[in-house]
C-alpha cells in the first residue's frame, strides 16, 4: 500500500540532525566516570536498571545520563535514512518483471556511457555494481581520511603508546574501512571509536547493490531483518560474539531495511503531483488530503501518540535483552514523529521549525568525521571541572572543524557518480 510522501528533504535533514546531535554527545558524556553507560553492542541490565533511576529520580546531571545511555542511538537514525536513500537515488524507476534487474536504474546509470550498447545485460549489470562499489568507497574515503589522520597525528603527540594503538595493520584496516570485520575485538582495536561506521556502511552498501537491489521484495527485507534478529538472539549467551556482530552489517539491518520498505512504499509523484516541499525545500507543505479522521488535528494526535509510544518502548524496552534489540526501531518511529510533530505545529514558520535541525543535519557528515578531533583535545581538560563548560566548548570546537572540513573539502574531487 502506497502511503504518499513520508519525508520532505527539510525532516530527512532534520532526522540527520537529531542523529548527530545524539552521536557526538554520547561520544563525549559516556566517556566522563559518573555517566551510565550505554548497551550498545552488549547487554548488561544493570545499566537501564541505573538509568531509570536517575531519570525517576530527576539526577542533576540527567542531561549527561540521557546522552551517554541513549546518544548512540542517533546511529540507527542514519542507517534508517541511508537504506531511504539508496531507494530514492537508485530505485526511481519501477521494477521489471522478471525479479533482478536487467539494466542499472537511472540515477547512477549514467557512469555506463562508455560502455558499448551491444553488451550484455549481464555485463553491463556487473560494470554497474563495480562501479557502485568503487563511487561509495571513495565517497566515504574522501569523508573519512582528513579527519582519521588528523586525529593520529594529534594522539601520537598526546600519548606515550600511540605506535602501539596506531600500528601500520590498523591504520591500514581503518583506511580500507575493514577494521571492524576483520578484528574479533574491536572495543579494543577501533580507535578513535565512531569511524568504524565507514567499514559498515561500505558493507551494507555491498549487501545493498549485490542483493537487496536486484530482488526487490518486501519479503527479502523481512527475511534480512528478521534473520539479523534471529542470529543475535543466539548470542545472548556469547557477549563477544554479539559484540563482533553488531559492530558489522549484521547487527544494522534492522533499521537499515526498515528506510528501504517505507521508501519503497511511497507513491512516485507524477508531472501533475504536488511536491512535498517547495523547489527551495524550505516550506513543509502538509497532505490534508491524506490526513486521517479530524484533518490536521488527526495528524498532531497521531504523532503526539507515536512520540509517546516510542519513547516509552525505548525505556522499558531496555530493560530486556529480547525486546532491547528493537529498540532501534522505536528510536526511529519516534525520531520520525518528532520532526513531523514540530514541522506541524510550526508550519508558518521557515523551514517548518526544522531550520536549526536541518542546519545541523546539513553538516552532519563533517560533524562525525571532526568531532572526535575536538573530544581529544577538550575533554581531558574539563572532564572533573566546569563539565558543562567543556560540553558548550566541546560543541562549539566540533562545528568549527566541520566547517572547516567542510571548506577543506571543495578543494578535493569527488567521486564520478
Amino acid at each position: 500500500m502506497k502511503n504518499g510522501v513520508f519525508l520532505s528533504r527539510t525532516e530527512s535533514s532534520a532526522l540527520r540532525g537529531i542523529a548527530i546531535l545524539g552521536i557526538i554527545l554520547h561520544n563525549y558524556c559516556h566517556f566522563l566516570g559518573f555517566a551510565v553507560k550505554e548497551n550498545e553492542y552488549k547487554f548488561d541490565p544493570s545499566r537501564p536498571m541505573q538509568f531509570l533511576d536517575k531519570l525517576f529520580s530527576l539526577d542533576s546531571d540527567l542531561f549527561i545520563h540521557f546522552f551517554s545511555f541513549l546518544g548512540h542511538y542517533g546511529v540507527p537514525i542514519f542507517l534508517f535514512i541511508s537504506g531511504y536513500g539508496l531507494v530514492k537515488k537508485y530505485e526511481a524507476q519501477p521494477k521489471p518483471k522478471g525479479g533482478a534487474h536487467p539494466q542499472p536504474l537511472p540515477k547512477g546509470g549514467e557512469i555506463l556511457h562508455s560502455i558499448p550498447e551491444q553488451s550484455s545485460p549481464t555485463r553491463c549489470l556487473s560494470l554497474f555494481t563495480l562501479h557502485f562499489v568503487k563511487y561509495h568507497f571513495l565517497k566515504l574515503f574522501r569523508l573519512m581520511v582528513i579527519g582519521y589522520l588528523v586525529f593520529i597525528g594529534i594522539y601520537l603527540l598526546r600519548h606515550s603508546d600511540g605506535a602501539q594503538v596506531y600500528s601500520w595493520d590498523r591504520v591500514l584496516a581503518q583506511l580500507t574501512m575493514t577494521i571492524n570485520f576483520f578484528y574479533f575485538d574491536p572495543d579494543h582495536i577501533i580507535k578513535p571509536g565512531p569511524y568504524w561506521y565507514f567499514g559498515l556502511m561500505l558493507q551494507l552498501y555491498i549487501l545493498y547493490i549485490l542483493v537487496i537491489h536486484r530482488w526487490r521484495s518486501n519479503w527479502l527485507l523481512a527475511a534480512l531483518a528478521i534473520g539479523s534478529v534471529a542470529l543475535e538472539c543466539c548470542f545472548v549467551d556469547s557477549p563477544d560474539w554479539l559484540n563482533y556482530i553488531r559492530y558489522n552489517f549484521i547487527g544494522a539491518l534492522l533499521p537499515f531495511c526498515m528506510g528501504i520498505w517505507i521508501a519503497r512504499g511511497e507513491e512516485p509523484l507524477s508531472n501533475s503531483s504536488p511536491p512535498s516541499y517547495s523547489p527551495e525545500g524550505e516550506r513543509l507543505i502538509p497532505l490534508l488530503k491524506a490526513s486521517p479522521r479530524g484533518g490536521w488535528w488527526g495528524f498532531l494526535l497521531r504523532d503526539i501518540g507515536w512520540v509517546l509510544i516510542s519513547a516509552l518502548f525505548v525505556l522499558f524496552g531496555s530493560l530486556s535483552f529480547w525486546t532491547w534489540l528493537f529498540v532501534p526501531v522505536s528510536v526511529v518511529t519516534g525520531a520520525i514523529a518528532t520532526v513531523k510533530l514540530v514541522s506541524r505545529l510550526c508550519i508558518s514558520l521557515p523551514s517548518g521549525g526544522l531550520g536549526v535541525g536541518s542546519w545541523f543535519g546539513s553538516i552532519s557528515a563533517m560533524l562525525f568525521v571532526m568531532h572526535p578531533i575536538a573530544r581529544e583535545l577538550i575533554i581531558s581538560h574539563y572532564r572533573r571541572i566546569d563539565i558543562y563548560g567543556g560540553i558548550f566548548i566541546y560543541l562549539l570546537s566540533s562545528v568549527a572543524l566541520a566547517m572547516l572540513l567542510k571548506w577543506i573539502l571543495q578543494f578535493i574531487p569527488k567521486p564520478k557518480s
